[in-house]
């Protein structure tokens, strides 16, 4: 049992270390053109916010060498990401961001760190404490999918929702949740199962709509609602064509 959990650590190691090394493409293109343009650092704060009480996880968990690699290689690149986001990015932006890496990504794991070692007592419970933690972030980050799930059911299309990011997503929660279940840990199995249902549904929705995204495609221009904003996006005929920013469209459409 023990060898076979190993086995599917180390693939989960591996389909883990993909999926945080998945936006290495796009931050590519923040480097080439020295902008951030119009996207967010949220996402990468509250996943280098989640890599690091991971880490901290699986430092106090006995046998928890496999938390630590992934998560601690998981920490250094989205300490990369975010570096580049800070470096890029409008001066308003880049203002905001700063004061969220300052709380979520260095006051408030501090503090987690030191209530863990100085105020709770014995490891039993000062692994439920950080494991509690930590599975309640992936559980809120496995759910910020459902905002492009509801995009693709709104407009019909799978353009805002990569197959390749579904399917890593899917692959991953599976491979944890699996390894969860070998070494009994309820605060890794209960985050990467719903990581595995909500990865299902999108799948599912992905091959449901990916004929009609063809042909919405051809259409001239698609408005979706993404939060308390409208985006107004702009789909050439050619499925190649750049999205242009959403600032610059919706004066297009207003005029």
């Amino acid at each position: 049992m023990a060898c076979m959990s190993f086995i599917i650590g180390i693939i989960g190691n591996i389909t883990a270390m993909l999926l945080y090394a998945s936006p290495i493409k796009t931050f590519w293109g923040v480097v080439k053109k020295r902008s951030t343009e119009s996207y967010n650092g949220i996402p990468y704060i509250c996943t280098l916010l989640n890599t690091c009480l991971w880490t901290f996880y699986g430092l106090l968990k006995p046998g928890g060498l496999l938390l630590v690699t992934v998560n601690g290689v998981g920490t250094i690149l989205q300490i990369i990401f975010v570096t580049l986001f800070l470096i890029f990015a409008h001066k308003d932006k880049k203002i905001k961001t700063a004061y969220m890496v300052a709380v979520l990504n260095v006051a408030f794991p501090l503090l987690i760190i030191a209530i863990t070692l100085r105020v709770i007592h014995g490891e039993s419970k000062k692994l439920t404490f950080v494991g509690i933690l930590s599975a309640g972030i992936s559980i809120a980050m496995y759910a910020a999918p459902l905002s492009s799930m509801k995009t693709v059911i709104q407009t019909q299309s799978v353009e805002y929702m990569p197959f390749s990011l579904s399917l890593c997503v899917l692959l991953n929660a599976c491979v944890w949740g699996i390894y969860s279940m070998l070494i009994k840990d309820i605060f890794v199995g209960v985050p990467n199962t719903l990581g595995f249902l909500l990865g299902s549904v999108q799948l599912i929705l992905y091959s449901f709509y990916k004929y009609k995204s063809k042909m919405l495609e051809k259409s001239t221009n698609v408005i979706i609602e993404e939060g308390p904003t409208q985006i107004v996006r702009v789909i050439e005929m050619r499925v190649n064509d750049d999205v242009v920013n959403p600032l610059n469209e919706q004066a297009k459409a207003a005029c």
